[in-house]
């Protein structure tokens, strides 16, 4: 009988953050599964250390809500920033050893209206849109709460 392994898969620890919003400032938020009660914009790590900031955010973007980051009437802004955090201890396994912090680049999306979102059924369980001070409010990170609070005077630029 063959011994079958599966490699587990080490993240990357530099992510991006992508706030996916209206120009009314509607914006979207995913619920995990993992962490009921646990509301979020689309969050992913990259796949390879060379993979560019705006690759990982339309791939997780499409991923977890089935969007098209780079559709017609659709804008994906590279806000430049970038977050450095403690990584839960819940989520460490995830790391090589050793690895506590992450990288995490901001990016905004802009869709012309409300669009169907299909979740990922592996990583969330809901979703909703909300004007975005009620969404800074409902999330779980800081950083994605003050990500969201930038998005008016990102707009204006």
């Amino acid at each position: 009988m063959a011994v079958v392994t599966c490699a587990r898969q080490i993240k990357i620890p530099q992510s991006v953050l992508v706030v996916i919003h209206t120009p009314a400032l509607q914006v979207l938020l995913i619920e995990r599964t993992d962490v009921p009660g646990f509301w979020q914009s689309v969050t992913g790590s990259k796949d390879t250390e060379d993979e560019p900031f705006n690759t990982t955010a339309v791939r997780e973007v499409f991923e977890e809500t089935g969007l098209d980051a780079q559709a017609p009437g659709c804008e994906l802004t590279d806000w430049g920033l970038e977050n450095v955090y403690e990584i839960y201890p819940q989520w460490l396994h995830r790391y090589a050893p050793g690895v506590t912090c992450n990288t995490e680049r901001l990016f905004g999306l802009c869709i012309p209206q409300l669009q169907p979102v299909t979740l990922s059924s592996r990583e969330h369980r809901a979703q909703i849109w909300l004007p975005w001070t009620a969404a800074a409010e409902r999330c779980f990170s800081p950083s994605n709460a003050e990500a969201i609070l930038q998005l008016p005077h990102r707009r204006a630029r």
